[in-house]
Formats: structure tokens, C-alpha cells, sequence
């Protein structure tokens, strides 16, 4: 018989070796076997059902499928030692490193790791976890196909409880807001409402709610919504006072990643807001929580808002993540951009520099040519010049720039 070690077996079966350690420990390899301080598994042997008996089936220990956004991940830095304490877990433990794993922008790892999850007897925030997994892997793709089985996935979950249908609610509320799709929202979350929602998914709910209320913000700086009494950017001045409160609670809450969430969505705001200085501190502190685990999925989400700015802070601590940031962000762009057009009927441009982008949102939100030079120290001459390539680029008017951002 011919036997492969704990790291081929993990490569073979698209898990960690943590976990392929775990089930040799607890005799579920059939045939592996002890070797000094290592397992020796047979070729042959197949990674086995970890949810094959009911005593096997225990409850996640939150009540979420967004473990990784509850206070179970605590400390910066501190996340293979949260995987550690879920290691007797298995369902938990595997849809905590899935989820890990999507933080770090290991999509092919996430996406094998969703699919056990949906062919498993699984529980029902681990089938919840695994339809938004999923999602979040055709957003890498720009995959509509794949994004459109995801939510069918969430719809179909097992729910039992009043509670748990709002959670799958809310599931498909956060999946929509990484495209910026918010037509189809619950009114208790446009209204920021979450007492019907267990207090262990909270965290999660806090950040996307910041996001639609950013959407919004940015509708009506574009014109897109018309809201009594607000024009402008007079609402996205406004959306600091809403989550630095927000930031502060999620410090005492030790909430790792809703914390790196709610302060880039802070300092986008702000920094769409002409607030330089207040949109640093933000990304330097979210910075500074996310490199320790290089939860580098994270901040690629957020590079297209900043016009060079993120990427000039990750230069100032560490040029290694911000290489591997710029590579992951190359293939994030295409497949957002691809996805959230096709989700809401639009042809997001992907082409345009920075520079480019910049101009094109300042010009979406009523700016005039002059008043954006004086913002992007510019001629107003270049400014225009600008403008008439974004249109060339993306085949529009240069009159309408808010369908290809």
C-alpha cells in the first residue's frame, strides 16, 4: 500500500493540514496511522464526511454564519489561535478557515470549501455560510451563474424560527451590497432596526449597514436619489458622525474585522468628503488590525475608492503586502466590475487609471472642471482633457459618468 503525508493529503483533499491532523487524531482516515510525531494516510483513503454522525453535528458556538465577524476573533493577529480554540468543532472550525480564507483573498480555497458545505448535511448557519461563501466567490469571478445559485442556496436554507428567516434576510442583503445592489433590502435593515436579529450577528449587520447608508449617500451626491432637504455630498458628510460611534463599539466589543470594515468605510466617506487627514487615520489603524493576518481580501476591496491613496499608506509599513494587495486587486477589479454591472444592468468601466477614476466620481457628484482641479491640484485644461478620455474609454457621455463607476 502506498501511503502520502498530512501536507499531500490536505493538497489532494483542498483542506488545511490542520484539519486533515484533526480527523487522523480522531480516527476518521481510515487506515492512517502514527509515524514518530507524523501521519502516514494510504493514497487511496478519501477525506471523510465530517458530518457523518449526529453527535458530530454540534451548534456553531455563535449564533451566525459570519463567525469570523463575531468577538470569537478578537485580537489582531490573533486568528490561527481562534482557529485553534474551534478545533473540536468541525463545522465550525472549517467555516471559520473558509472564511479566513476569503479575508485573504485565497478564493480557490473558499470556493472548494463552499461547495462541502452545500453537498454536506450541514447546519443551518454553516448552509447559510456556505451560499454566501459562494456569492463571494463569484464576485471574484464575475460570475452571474454562480452568483445566482448562491442566493438560491440562501433562500433554501432550513430555517425554522422567525429569527432565523431575518438572518437569511440579512444574508442576501450583504451578498447584494458588495455589488451595490440594494433594491431588494428588508425595511427593518434600511432602517437599521436589528432587535429581531440574535445580538451574535449584529457586528456583521453594523457594517453593512454602513454600506447602504454610503449607497445612499453616494446616490444622492450623484443625483440618482432625490431626498427632501439633501443634495450633494451633504449626506456623505454626514455618515462619519453615524459610524465613528459605531468604530468605538466594535473596539469594545473586540470585533476584529467588523472594525477594519466600519474604519475603511469611514475613511471613504471622509475621503470622498475632501477630509485628507481624518481619511488616514482610518486606513492606518485598519491597516494596522488587518496585516498581522494578512487579511489582504479586505483592503483589495477597497482600493478602488481611494485614488492611490491606501496603496501610498500600505507603502509607508509594508511593500511585500501591498505587491501581493496589487496583484489580488488586479483580479478582484475585473470580476466586480463584471458581476455588479451584470447584477445592476450597468458597464462598469475597468480601463481607467486612478487619476481617471477620480475625476469621473467628482464629476458624477456635480463638480464642476475648475472645481475639481483645484481639488486634484490641477489645471482646470487637464481636468477637461480628462474627462473627454474617461468618455473615450468607456464609450459614454461625458455628461453621465455614474453608470461606469
Amino acid at each position: 500500500m502506498e501511503f502520502i503525508t498530512v501536507k499531500q493529503a490536505a493538497e489532494k483533499w483542498g483542506v488545511s493540514t490542520r484539519r486533515v491532523q484533526v480527523l487522523c487524531a480522531q480516527d476518521r482516515v481510515k487506515g492512517a496511522y502514527r509515524f514518530g510525531r507524523s501521519w502516514m494516510i494510504p493514497e487511496k483513503a478519501v477525506l471523510p464526511n465530517a458530518y457523518r454522525t449526529e453527535e458530530e453535528k454540534m451548534p456553531m458556538p455563535r449564533r451566525s454564519p459570519f463567525l469570523d465577524m463575531t468577538d470569537l476573533y478578537n485580537k489582531a493577529g490573533g486568528a490561527d489561535e481562534c482557529a485553534e480554540m474551534l478545533i473540536n468543532r468541525p463545522e465550525a472550525y472549517a467555516l471559520f478557515e473558509a472564511q479566513l480564507a476569503y479575508r485573504r483573498g485565497e478564493i480557490d480555497k473558499v470556493y472548494d470549501r463552499a461547495r462541502f458545505f452545500l453537498s454536506s448535511h450541514s447546519g443551518f448557519y454553516a448552509i447559510l455560510g456556505g451560499g454566501m461563501l459562494l456569492a463571494q466567490c463569484a464576485i471574484w469571478r464575475g460570475d452571474f451563474a454562480l452568483w445566482t445559485e448562491a442566493k438560491k442556496h440562501i433562500c433554501e436554507a432550513p430555517c425554522q424560527t422567525k429569527e432565523e428567516r431575518e438572518i437569511i434576510s440579512l444574508s442576501l442583503a450583504i451578498i447584494d451590497s458588495s455589488v451595490y445592489d440594494n433594491k431588494d433590502y428588508p425595511e427593518w435593515f434600511k432602517s437599521g432596526n436589528f432587535e429581531t436579529l440574535p445580538a451574535d450577528a449584529h457586528p456583521a449587520a453594523k457594517v453593512f449597514y454602513v454600506k447602504y447608508l454610503y449607497m445612499a449617500a453616494y446616490a444622492i451626491a450623484s443625483g440618482k436619489l432625490q431626498y427632501e432637504g439633501a443634495q450633494g455630498l451633504a449626506v456623505m458628510k454626514m455618515i462619519p458622525n453615524a459610524v465613528e460611534p459605531l468604530i468605538t463599539q466594535s473596539v469594545v466589543d473586540k470585533t476584529v474585522i467588523p472594525e477594519i470594515f466600519l474604519r475603511m468605510s469611514c475613511a471613504v466617506a471622509y475621503h470622498n468628503s475632501g477630509e485628507r487627514e481624518k481619511a488616514i487615520k482610518h486606513i492606518d489603524k485598519a491597516i494596522a488590525l488587518a496585516l498581522p493576518d494578512k487579511l489582504y481580501g479586505i483592503l483589495t476591496e477597497y482600493i478602488r475608492h481611494f485614488n492611490g491613496l491606501l496603496e501610498e499608506r500600505l507603502l509607508l509599513v509594508d511593500e511585500r503586502a501591498l505587491n501581493e494587495i496589487n496583484e489580488l486587486y488586479d483580479r478582484y477589479r475585473l470580476g466586480w466590475a463584471r458581476l455588479s454591472g451584470q447584477v445592476r444592468n450597468k458597464q462598469i468601466a475597468t480601463n481607467l487609471t486612478p487619476r481617471e477614476h477620480e475625476v469621473a466620481k467628482l464629476k458624477t457628484f456635480g463638480f464642476k472642471p475648475k472645481q475639481i482641479g483645484e481639488m486634484l491640484y490641477l489645471s482646470e485644461s487637464m481636468v477637461r482633457y480628462l474627462i473627454t478620455q474617461i468618455a473615450n474609454k468607456a464609450g459614454c457621455d461625458e455628461d453621465d459618468f455614474s453608470e461606469i463607476i
